[in-house]
């Protein structure tokens, strides 16, 4: 219920290894050569919420779930995948089906790890990435506009889409088309460029509290975007032990957050996400939703047809139930809300649906 985010970068950049270490699995293949990972591969990650644990024990519920995020680890693309080199088209079919990209650039030094360009060039590697995926755009946009396409296309949907192969092929951002239908119409052809995306650094472990040149120029060059800095063996390194003895290494190290706590709060953020709760004695559930959606629509999440049946939605801050311990003693506290459909539900809503039979 959380989002799907594509891990991509050079071969050799340490995806599969900050994979492993996000997924707590073993499961992607980590070598020094290129191509290693041959398919996406895919894990489904809890994110931890302390605000959930609480309201399970509060209501002590048999079972908690957790909201998730997918991660997907996609096969290392070279300079020309947008024509097939590497692995081409198949690492550029995978990427289209996230709703935001991690882009991971090497930016440490090591004689044991060999580079495809054979020399550690941060800005380089980015921009390599990002033509690629701007020409397999271009590409898409071409083969939609080919005759046979067209003529299921209106000529107010082809016009769109040529305006929209012109800029791409000037290297115009796409930002300006934010109306619905110009929204649909680029999710429907499928633009890889237009995905949000987080630049991560992947540095060496003396660098990891405080950076290096390498981010540095990264953060001047892309002051736009969003950053994080990581040591993919080091999160690897956590992965291995015991949640005691994690946070006796990671404060000896000087880490604060891991790189997955650092990734679900940059991407909640990113992609404008809210969590709400239900809770009960039967379960306490964590739910995602896009910021300033309605309590209809938030119902819908649970069950189509409590969107459809919908009556209202008792709600109640996480802070106030917490507080006073239950949906109950908040209302005797006149903290338990009767909201309608319009409702736009705020981050940490502990909600009670109401809908017809």
């Amino acid at each position: 219920m959380g989002f799907k985010c594509g891990i991509v970068g050079l071969p050799n950049v340490g995806k599969s290894t900050l994979f492993n270490a996000l997924t707590s699995s073993k499961n992607a293949q980590a070598a020094n050569f290129p191509f290693c990972t041959i398919d996406p591969n895919i894990g489904i990650v809890d994110v931890p919420d302390k605000r959930l644990d609480k309201l399970h024990k509060l209501s002590s519920s048999k079972k908690k779930i957790n909201t998730n995020i997918t991660f997907v680890d996609i096969a290392g693309l070279v300079k020309g995948a947008s024509k097939g080199e590497g692995l081409g088209n198949k690492f550029l079919s995978h990427v289209r089906e996230v709703d935001a990209i991690v882009h991971l650039v090497r930016c440490f030094d090591s004689e044991n790890i060999q580079h495809v360009n054979k020399q550690v060039d941060p800005i380089n590697d980015l921009e390599t990435i990002k033509t690629e995926i701007l020409l397999a755009d271009i590409n898409q946009v071409e083969r939609k506009l080919q005759k046979n396409v067209k003529k299921k296309m209106t000529e107010k949907q082809i016009k769109f889409l040529e305006d929209v192969l012109n800029k791409l092929n000037k290297g115009d951002d796409l930002k300006e088309y934010i109306d619905v239908d110009s929204k649909k119409l680029l999710k429907e052809v499928g633009l890889i460029s237009t995905k949000p995306y987080i630049v991560v650094g992947n540095v060496d472990e003396k660098n990891l509290k405080s950076g290096n040149n390498y981010t540095k120029i990264l953060k001047e060059k892309y002051p736009e975007q969003k950053h994080i800095t990581i040591c993919a063996d080091i999160e690897d390194q956590i992965t291995d032990l015991k949640p005691e003895e994690r946070s006796v290494y990671m404060q000896n190290i000087g880490l604060e957050k891991t790189g997955l706590n650092q990734l679900i709060a940059t991407g909640y953020d990113l992609l404008d996400l809210n969590t709400f709760f239900t809770s009960g004695p039967k379960e306490s559930r964590a739910w995602t939703i896009k910021k300033n959606t309605s309590a209809q629509v938030a119902a819908g999440v649970i069950h189509t047809d409590f969107q459809k049946n919908f009556i209202r939605a008792e709600a109640v801050s996480f802070e106030d139930f917490e507080k006073y311990g239950s949906a109950e003693k908040a209302k005797e506290n006149g903290k338990l809300r009767v909201e309608g459909k319009d409702y736009l539900v705020k981050d940490g809503d502990v909600l009670f649906f109401r809908v017809n039979p």
